[in-house]
């Protein structure tokens, strides 16, 4: 058995994997672990369903511009070559800034920090930003003019300990559901633990509220400011603690003078639901507010952080068991980025970058012939630089921004014109990777070993349990080998080992009340060796004992802080509308996120099954009304549009949306749909502090999608789609899954079908109805009475259970009364049909859900688990659970 920590968000849960007889590891929760003590969300439990090679980049690749467009497999020596001679010919030319890294918050600590070194010390630029710059730099930037420094003060222990939690911007229970499901055991425990959730929409977070406020989009500062002003009128304020270790309060409170009046309306909340959460906040001393993208992401996001930190610093809430302002990261190594430097604007060890001490510490510690001397271009700028040729060279480092960030039809612009794109990656075929000059094979989760940091500054270790495939190596390793060719010292490393050892030592240069002092200071790890290193158990800093300090028990406990005057700060957060506000040709607020059960762009989730039903393909939650005013229904296509690009979803109403609003998920992509990146949508205006985009608002007109027919095809074989006018890719057990959708009349169903599907011999076992009047059609392609394909056509998108027709990919063989459901589109058998996944822990569906707590009288989510097992893993679904037991019970009370 394995230790390892979870690829995913960054709670930074504990794993263990164990070899399987035949092959294939179990994936479990590590019950040593602190962070998750044995739980594991439904994503992590799925972790052994995406190792395998299917897809996987293996080997170095490269093409040449203007001959043959294709990538060609090269040795690793002629890749590296390449690379070096045309980044050093471009920065002879052009100068270091003509260069740039584009990283990941996925990277290892050792990955990112020997890539900036690389980038800051000896190339000497600081272009080099990270996808974390999407999600958690505001909350970087609130920190640092509030504290002095880059530290979240809450631990994970808090939670258990706090007697309010306000959740704002977050849908804990789907974007960190190990988080919720500790949250949800305290409040079971303390059913007199308030939680309040601050969101526009109502997610399944809110199940576990008593109290929900939907915040008009954008106007978070205007709450906050508007908090702070109340407790301080009301004398909710501890004065020893703000005379004696803050300063600024006066300046804050002279830009927050609002009454709750003129809050409620600015934020369109009932005032009494305001005033319940304004006098909890002011009766109750232990409280957490924890904070999400729907905080960062936004073009106000540095000051919504601080407005948030003010209402802590005012009462000395803050340094204290139970209580403080809690960031929580996005993914599984943001933290550790943010200690090696990794933002364009940041040093390594929480140095900055426009301090000339701070420049001079790190240039002598790493003896490097110089050092970045202006902050690099942040993530938007960048790829706006590359696209106006200013930027020649980019290497993308385990990110796919042709996706992920926002105007991104501007980042695709960018990518084709520029000089020499190198990617690493470890599967091939990304929308990024289109773009490449040079593709190198990077290793993956299960294969690369080092360290991560999660939300609460624990450091775990990742390590290897799979071999190295094909000739994939660690990125740290491939940077290393770049910059031993570059001429550069410094970079021969051995193993991951003694990178993280030097920068241990980092961490404590320098780091003493007479020279730079900083909580950061993990020196007491700095000799480590190799046994010792790949023993290591989850440390958090700072408590980490060294030579002559105690360990502190949590930051900021002494009232110290890391201004050079000790005292923390009060920021003024002046409330401004967002940049792009709707109108009459945008009139709708357009919010984007993640979904349970899916990652990013699914490079890693779309690779497993259990992950593939609860959510099936990109849509539009929508308003009924604002359905109605757009001209576009429940369950058919429409089209997202924006000044920046468009996307296709399919419009559903999940009941959580106010007026005004919509959101779509971010997941979708060119390998898994037809047209549903809805980072092409995004506002690209960003916060004008920390560079974080706008992803939270942007201005959309919703119009109809029309179609002719819509349909689906489960498929053993992957199919190309591409003809149609819209299409998403689903993994099924032992099959594909194609929802589709096309504008052209089809004369001959049959034979378009088995064009459709490839089948090319006319003996095929072939059943087939076709109804043309009705546009109407199933088909279902047999090999030795298995099924190979099936495909139904319908004028509506009201088509058979794809759940049904999953399971029948199971049977060796099809009888009789299998065939004759097929053609009719229905199961014969009752409860045949189990309905759309709710847990897919176990692949339970509504229907059985349902089921069970009509016939079994059930009032509680325990029992719907003790009757049928959904909700008894990871528990991401028990919010589902309620819902669905108020339905019911709405249902049989009308």
């Amino acid at each position: 058995m394995i230790k390892t920590t979870c690829a995913y968000c960054g709670v930074g849960c504990g794993v263990t994997a164990t070899p399987r007889e035949g092959g294939g590891f179990d994936i479990a929760g590590d019950a040593a672990h602190p962070a998750n003590q044995g739980r594991l969300c439904v994503k992590g439990s799925a972790l052994g369903e995406t190792i395998g090679m299917e897809g996987r980049l293996l080997f170095p690749m490269m093409r040449e511009r203007g001959g043959d467009a294709s990538l060609q497999r090269v040795a690793w020596g002629e890749a590296l070559d390449h690379v070096a001679d045309r980044w050093r010919a471009i920065i002879d030319e052009h100068g270091p800034d003509a260069v740039a890294f584009y990283v990941s918050g996925q990277l290892l600590t050792e990955d990112y920090y020997v890539a900036n070194k690389l980038m800051k010390g000896y190339i000497g630029s600081a272009n080099i930003d990270t996808n974390s710059r999407l999600c958690m730099s505001s909350a970087v930037a609130g920190h640092k003019r509030a504290f002095g420094e880059d530290v979240v003060p809450v631990h994970y222990d808090d939670i258990d300990h706090a007697d309010m939690v306000v959740l704002v911007g977050s849908n804990l229970a789907w974007c960190h559901p190990i988080l919720f499901q500790r949250l949800s055991r305290a409040k079971e425990a303390r059913p007199e633990m308030k939680i309040v959730v601050i969101d526009p929409r109502r997610t399944a977070t809110c199940e576990l509220a008593d109290l929900h406020l939907p915040i008009k989009p954008g106007t978070d500062v205007w709450l906050f400011n508007g908090l702070l002003s109340y407790l301080s009128r009301i004398g909710a304020v501890d004065p020893g603690f703000v005379a004696a270790h803050t300063s600024g309060l006066e300046d804050a409170l002279a830009v927050a003078t609002l009454a709750p009046e003129e809050v409620a309306r600015a934020c369109r909340l009932n005032l009494q639901d305001l005033m319940e959460f304004y006098e909890s906040f002011a009766a109750t001393a232990k409280v957490i507010t924890a904070f999400s993208m729907g905080v960062n992401q936004s073009s106000a996001g540095t000051d919504k952080v601080n407005s948030i930190i003010n209402c802590h610093l005012i009462g000395g809430r803050i340094g204290k068991q139970g209580m403080g302002p809690f960031s929580i990261t996005g993914q599984p190594n943001a933290m550790g980025g943010r200690e090696v430097g990794g933002l364009a604007n940041m040093l390594a060890a929480h140095l900055d970058l426009d301090n000339a001490a701070h420049r001079d510490a790190v240039q002598s510690f790493w003896e490097s012939p110089g050092i970045a001397s202006r902050p690099g271009l942040k993530a938007v700028d960048l790829f706006e630089a590359i696209e106006a040729g200013r930027v020649k060279a980019v290497w993308v480092i385990a990110t796919n921004p042709v996706v992920s960030l926002p105007n991104a039809d501007q980042v695709r612009r960018a990518l084709e014109r520029c000089e020499l794109v190198v990617v690493s990656d470890v599967v091939r075929d990304t929308d990024t990777n289109a773009y490449a000059d040079v593709l190198l094979p990077a290793l993956a989760w299960g294969e690369k070993d080092g360290t991560v940091t999660n939300s609460e500054r624990r450091i775990s270790r990742q390590r290897a349990f799979l071999p190295a495939p094909g000739e994939a190596r660690a990125d740290w390793l491939i940077l290393s080998q770049f910059a031993l060719r570059m001429g550069y010292d410094g970079f021969g490393y051995a193993s991951a080992a003694e990178i993280f050892t030097e920068h241990a030592r980092l961490s404590a240069w320098r780091n003493s009340a007479e020279e730079l002092p900083r909580a950061f200071n993990i020196g007491a790890l700095a000799t480590l060796g190799e046994s010792a290193y790949d023993a290591l158990q989850p440390t958090q800093w700072p408590a980490i004992a060294t030579a002559d300090a105690a360990p502190a028990a949590r930051p900021f406990a002494d009232g110290r802080f890391s201004h050079a005057d000790s005292r923390a700060r009060f920021i003024a957060t002046v409330p401004r509308a967002p940049a792009n506000l709707p109108d009459g040709e945008f009139p709708i607020t357009l919010n984007t996120g993640r979904v349970r059960d899916h990652w990013h762009t699914m490079t890693r989730t779309g690779r497993a099954p259990k992950l593939a039903d609860h959510i099936a393909e990109s849509f539009i939650d929508l308003h009924p009304q604002d359905a109605l005013l757009c001209g576009v229904k429940e369950g058919e296509l429409a089209r997202v549009s924006s000044q920046w690009g468009s996307m296709i979803a399919r419009v559903q109403h999940g009941g959580g949306i106010t007026r005004g609003s919509a959101f779509v998920p971010i997941h979708w992509n060119n390998q898994t749909a037809s047209d549903a990146r809805v980072g092409a949508v995004v506002n690209p205006v960003v916060d004008p502090v920390s560079g974080e985009p706008e992803f939270k608002h942007t201005p959309v007109t919703i119009d109809r999608f029309p179609v002719k027919w819509h349909g689906f095809i489960l498929s053993r074989d992957a199919l190309r789609l591409d003809a149609l006018a819209y299409w998403t890719k689903v993994q099924g057990k032992d099959f594909q899954r194609y929802e589709l959708a096309g504008r052209n009349a089809i004369e001959d169903f049959g034979a378009w079908a088995r064009q459709l599907l490839g089948i090319k011999d006319d003996d095929a076992d072939w059943l087939e109805y076709a109804d043309r009047t009705s546009c109407v059609f199933r088909a279902v392609h047999l090999v030795d009475d298995r099924i190979a394909q099936c495909i139904f056509i319908s004028a509506r998108p009201d088509l058979p259970a794809r759940q049904w027709l999953a399971s029948l990919f199971d049977k060796a063989q099809l009888d009789v009364a299998d065939r004759a459901a097929l053609l009719a589109g229905r199961p014969i058998a009752a409860g045949a049909d189990t309905g759309p996944t709710v847990c897919s822990c176990f692949g339970v569906g509504r229907n059985t859900i349902c089921k069970a707590i009509r016939e079994q009288n059930l009032t509680t989510p325990a029992q719907v688990t003790a009757c049928v097992k959904a909700g008894g893993n990871c528990g991401s679904c028990v919010p589902e659970l309620k819902k669905l037991l108020s339905e019911i019970r709405v249902e049989e009370t009308a």
